[in-house]
C-alpha cells in the first residue's frame, strides 16, 4: 500500500503579495493595481486590497483620472476613506513633484506670463480649485511653490493668515498667488478680488508684498490682477 505523505505548510508555496513581489522582483515589475495596493496598506473585510486597488483604478479610469482629484474627490469610492485617499492623493503629488524638479528647473519669475506657463502643468488639469503660494527671493526667483488650500470646481476659501504662513515658512522675500479655474473662464470673481486685497494688505504689514495673483485656466489662459489693476505695481 503507497505510503501518504504529509506535506507541511512550510513547503506550500504561497502566491506572493505585492509586497513581496516588489522585493523580489523591484517595483518596476509591478502593475498600477499592485503598485497602488502597497500604497493602500490594506483592503477592507473580505475585499482583499489587490482587489480594491483594482477597483478604484477602474472606478476612476486609471491613474490619469486619480491624478485629477483631490483626496475628498478620492475618498468618495464606497469604503475607501480620506485616511487611505490622502496616501494616494500623497503618493501622486510626490510622483509629480520628482518629475517636475527634474525637467522644470525653477525660473526667474518676471512676468505673470512665466508664472502662467511654469503652473500650467500641475494645475491645468485638475477639476477642482487649488490656490498656490509661490514664495519669491529678492531676485524674483522660486523659492517654494506650494498648495495651501483645495476646493471645488466652483470656489475655494482660504485665509490670508495661511497665505503668509506659507510664504513665511519658505523666507520670501515676496510672494505670488497662482489659482486654477476649471469652470474655463479665467477672470476674477468678485470673491478672487476681495481675497486677494486681503492679502496684499497683510502682506505690507508683515514685510512680504503679493506682487501678482494668476487665475488659469485649463486651456493655458490666464488673468493676471497685477495687469488688471487690482494690486499696485510689485516686483515683478
Amino acid at each position: 500500500m503507497p505510503v501518504c505523505s504529509v506535506t507541511s505548510l512550510s513547503d506550500i508555496a504561497l502566491p506572493s503579495g505585492p509586497r513581496e513581489r516588489a522585493l523580489e522582483e523591484g517595483l518596476g515589475a509591478l502593475g498600477d493595481a499592485d503598485l497602488l495596493a502597497i500604497v493602500l496598506g490594506t483592503g477592507l473585510p473580505g475585499r482583499p486590497v489587490t482587489m480594491l486597488s483594482a477597483s478604484i483604478l477602474h472606478h476612476f479610469a486609471g491613474l490619469d483620472g486619480i491624478s485629477r482629484l483631490g483626496p475628498h474627490a478620492i475618498a468618495e469610492h464606497p469604503g475607501l476613506g480620506l485616511a487611505k485617499a490622502l496616501r494616494i492623493s500623497a503618493s501622486i503629488e510626490l510622483g509629480r513633484r520628482i518629475h517636475e524638479r527634474a525637467i522644470r528647473p525653477r525660473p526667474p519669475v518676471r512676468t505673470s506670463a512665466a508664472i502662467a506657463a511654469w503652473c500650467i502643468a500641475h494645475l491645468g488639469p485638475l477639476e477642482h480649485e487649488e490656490v498656490w503660494v509661490i514664495a519669491l527671493d529678492g531676485r524674483n526667483g522660486m523659492r517654494g511653490a506650494r498648495c495651501v488650500a483645495q476646493g471645488g470646481l466652483h470656489g475655494c476659501s482660504v485665509a490670508a493668515r495661511d497665505i503668509l504662513r506659507a510664504a513665511l515658512a519658505d523666507a520670501a522675500a515676496a510672494m505670488v498667488l497662482v489659482h486654477n479655474h476649471p469652470s474655463g473662464d479665467p477672470n476674477p470673481s468678485p470673491e478672487d478680488v476681495d481675497m486677494t486685497r486681503a492679502v496684499a494688505a497683510a502682506g505690507i504689514l508683515v514685510g512680504v508684498p503679493l506682487v501678482d495673483h494668476v487665475i488659469l485656466a485649463p486651456d493655458g489662459h490666464y488673468a493676471s490682477l497685477l495687469d488688471l489693476g487690482v494690486i499696485g505695481e510689485g516686483t515683478l
